[in-house]
């Protein structure tokens, strides 16, 4: 994000594509993970026994009202809910980056299954871009195939960046993805965080305002003091305080909305 406002201030234009990966955490090959903990990361002798104890030969079953599914040896994936699950997923496809850096001026920000490949172009070179954002993309879909990983193009979401008059200019509205031609969008939900067009975070402190006092009117109306205290700690000092730093700069009315959220909190 810092990347994008830098080309913001640069006068120049960002395209930024969100992938998604189908059941990413289920897909793992478990094989192929602790073959690349050893080669990519030298995870070797005891650490590398402990890794293959956690991965290997776990069973699963599903419980329905007071029955139980047969039990089943899961051949792959690695344990969601886990410490170890995200930090293992990451090392397990670390090697997108260089697929990504291969590609020149596109770059990529990734926390567990949540990808995001851009680049930053003068406006003029919009359609330049988009030529090579779509095939970054395919080289990473093709990547991840190989690793037993699925890209959802129909899930995938694509968005324009910059200033008022750059995105104005931007005559490309569509950007092929494999085999889907997906439109831009105005806004984007990364990671509990909306993104609009020009980073103005207009958009984002709407979907806070209006989920905090949402969640405030059964406390002014019917709990008590102790349950109010913790429902507004639980859901609107979180939702104030989560991604809190990216409103640094942000216009003085949008500060006030959220003050006067806490202010009804309080």
């Amino acid at each position: 994000m810092s990347d994008a406002l830098t080309a913001t201030d640069a006068r120049q234009i960002t395209l930024l594509s969100l992938l998604d990966m189908s059941a990413a955490f289920d897909c793992v090959d478990q094989s192929t993970l602790l073959l690349r903990l050893e080669r990519n990361f030298g995870v070797t002798g005891f650490a590398l026994q402990w890794m293959t104890s956690f991965l290997i030969d776990r069973t699963q079953e599903v419980a329905y009202g007071r029955a139980l599914s047969k039990l089943e040896r899961m051949l792959c994936g690695v344990p969601q809910g886990s410490v170890l699950g995200p930090l293992l997923f990451n090392m397990y496809t670390s090697d997108i980056s260089k697929v990504v850096v291969s590609h020149g001026l596109c770059k990529l920000h990734q926390y567990d299954d949540d990808c995001q490949v851009y680049l930053s172009v003068p406006v003029t070179e919009a359609a330049t871009a988009v030529d090579q954002l779509s095939q970054c993309v395919a080289n990473v879909s093709a990547w991840l195939s190989s690793s037993r990983l699925r890209l959802n193009p129909s899930k995938t979401l694509v968005i324009w960046l910059g200033g008022k008059h750059q995105v104005t200019k931007v005559s490309v509205d569509c950007v092929p993805i494999l085999s889907m031609t997906v439109p831009t969008v105005e806004r984007v939900r990364d990671l509990g965080l909306v993104l609009d067009s020009q980073l103005t975070m207009y958009a984002h402190v709407n979907s806070v305002c209006r989920s905090a006092y949402y969640q405030l009117r059964p406390v002014m109306c019917s709990l008590s003091a102790d349950a109010s205290r913790t429902v507004a700690q639980a859901f609107v000092s979180s939702r104030l305080d989560y991604c809190n730093s990216v409103m640094y700069g942000a216009a003085n009315g949008l500060i006030k909305r959220l003050q006067a959220v806490q202010n009804a909190a309080a």
